[in-house]
């Protein structure tokens, strides 16, 4: 197995049968070696820095039904939040002045947020922090919509693909969902020159190691400047209650894997990854994982923006979830770096 590592490290590909064996080994020698490679290839691009992305959850309101999801529209039991624009400049300030240079604007698909106001409210973050980036993950709109907020100032836009495979898809989402328009969307955003994120959960329900090969053969077609993966973890009022959650082995594993593939890519170690496992950010920097995203919402809406169970960091203050961040990236030997944080080309 540790061959397969090898070539992948040095020719960034492997066939299909080859990923196969990669993804289900459960060797420890062979996921320390992949480890150590993929430490080894985000240092070669990005040294020890990390970049922080300040999430602000603008809205817990969804018009989508995703079975997986704590805020699809279905859970009558959701607590509905949105933010104000004085809310989310608000956010933008205090996320400044603790270094921030990236804002990530995420929400539900809300059409309270019309291109008008989401417009008026970039142009006027990129106006009084013309050093920083801003950042969308509010779903699938249309050519013109997209187009409007490019122009009015948004740098990068994550949209996570979920499943690249037809029939994975399908059991994930609601019959008027199509994979064919989220990935419209993505191309789209490419050619209106965003820096793109796509991604995928790990250890969704129905899941197997042929549709997560789909997955990186899409993301090999795509090519997105950042790859946004993490363990699928249930949330209690969805119909995947009951279901497994990924796990931090096979998440792990395929950050190394992402990592020697997509060898200049921002990779983050996400929320959900630190929510399995009490180190798992840092074991996930570790294994080739460059970004995290501190969250600089409002303390007061934090639980509600509630996709999955035991969601960490979500009754500390922007400081605070900084300052334990900060703690946590030096003691796995990595470094803050306040810039944007571009991926490299």
């Amino acid at each position: 197995m540790t061959g397969i590592v090898e070539k992948l490290y040095n020719t960034g590909d492997l066939s299909d049968g080859e990923l196969k064996a990669l993804i289900g080994t459960d060797d420890t020698e062979t996921a320390e070696l992949l480890r150590r490679y993929a430490d080894e290839t985000r240092q070669k691009s990005y040294g020890k820095k990390v970049f922080l992305r300040g999430l602000i959850e603008i809205s817990s309101f969804c018009k989508n039904d995703c079975l997986y999801c704590g805020i699809r529209r279905s859970n009558k039991d959701a607590d509905r939040y949105r933010l104000s624009r004085e809310d989310i400049l608000s956010c933008c300030e205090n996320g400044y002045g603790l270094g921030f240079r990236t804002f990530v604007m995420q929400g539900g698909e809300d059409s309270f947020f019309t291109d008008d106001f989401l417009c008026g409210v970039i142009s006027e973050i990129k106006e009084k922090y013309p050093d920083c980036a801003v950042t969308l993950s509010l779903g699938e709109r249309s050519y013109e919509s997209f187009r409007r907020l490019r122009e009015a100032g948004a740098d990068r836009y994550l949209l996570r693909h979920e499943a690249a495979s037809e029939e994975l898809y399908r059991k994930l989402h609601p019959v008027e969902m199509s994979l064919e328009n989220r990935k419209e969307c993505l191309f789209s955003l490419k050619e209106l020159g965003y820096q793109v994120g796509a991604g995928f959960m790990v250890g969704a329900p129905f899941q197997n190691t042929e549709h997560i090969i789909a997955d990186l053969r899409f993301l090999q077609e795509l090519q997105p400047q950042m790859i946004g993966i993490g363990p699928f973890i249930p949330h209690h009022n969805t119909p995947f209650a009951g279901e497994n959650g990924g796990t931090l082995e096979l998440t792990l594993r395929l950050l190394g894997i992402l990592r020697l593939m997509f060898p200049k890519v921002l990779l983050p170690a996400t929320t959900a990854l630190g929510t399995i496992a009490p180190n798992g950010r840092e074991l996930g920097l570790k294994t080739g994982c460059n970004v995290v995203m501190p969250n600089l919402s409002p303390v007061k809406v934090r639980k509600k923006y509630d996709l999955y169970d035991n969601k960490i960091c979500t009754g500390e203050e922007a400081a605070e979830c900084r300052g334990c961040l900060q703690r946590r990236i030096e003691s796995a030997g990595y470094e803050i770096a306040s810039e944007r944080g571009d991926c490299i080309k």
